[in-house]
């Protein structure tokens, strides 16, 4: 079967594409907007692009508008307040994490706080002034690089790139002064409302071409 994105319906491309295009990390976004507000939110459209400079990307997809016959996509509460503030917290989700994550990924009103709704502890920044995620074992500062905007559609997003200025480490996962991979329980997103956990690992050389 040979299938044309131009022929799929935006729900059918979306299924197809995220069913197939999996495990992905999920950047679980804290931030902060213009007037002090916390807001805390995760993001499955999300990578490490470069290490230098250290980037980190994530797309935050547009809300449907509410007013009638508008159909101009509405930027999340993240989006708003990364362009007002210019910075972020990436912070890494556990197992133990899962249910707090799903919590924050509700579609609240701005004024609520979701660090509060997933029972969080908000730790300061070294360096940005969102709060990192005290409970997660790995948190990565970031200053707004750049952000691509695809479309004002509801069905897109923008790519949201940050300069990665400070990085925290719990020291149960450092092992001979280095960041111990297999300690990390970490999760990924799957298609649908599924999720995959990452402790069943295997290795492979890569191969030396003379």
């Amino acid at each position: 079967m040979i299938l044309s994105p131009s022929d799929l319906s935006h729900t059918d491309l979306y299924n197809l594409v995220l069913n197939s295009v999996a495990p992905r990390p999920i950047a679980w976004v804290s931030t902060i907007s213009a007037t002090g507000a916390h807001n805390l939110a995760p993001f499955s459209f999300f990578n490490a692009v470069c290490i230098d400079p250290p980037l980190l990307a994530f797309a935050p997809g547009l809300r449907a508008s509410k007013q009638p016959g508008s159909s101009d996509g509405v930027a999340k509460d993240t989006l708003r307040n990364v362009r007002e503030t210019q910075e972020f917290v990436v912070n890494v989700v556990t197992y133990d994490l899962r249910e707090a994550m799903n919590l924050t990924s509700g579609e609240y009103d701005r004024s609520v706080n979701e660090f509060e709704v997933a029972s969080l502890s908000p730790e300061p920044s070294k360096i940005v002034r969102p709060p990192r995620v005290a409970e997660s074992p790995v948190s990565f500062e970031c200053q707004l690089h750049q952000i691509l905007d695809f479309s004002r559609a509801p069905t897109s997003s923008s790519l949201v790139i940050g300069r990665v200025v400070s990085i925290h480490v719990r020291d149960a996962h450092i092992k001979d002064g280095k960041l111990d991979r297999n300690s990390l329980d970490l999760i990924g997103r799957m298609g649908g409302v599924q999720y995959t956990r990452t402790t069943e690992r295997f290795e492979m050389v890569r191969p030396k071409v003379e």
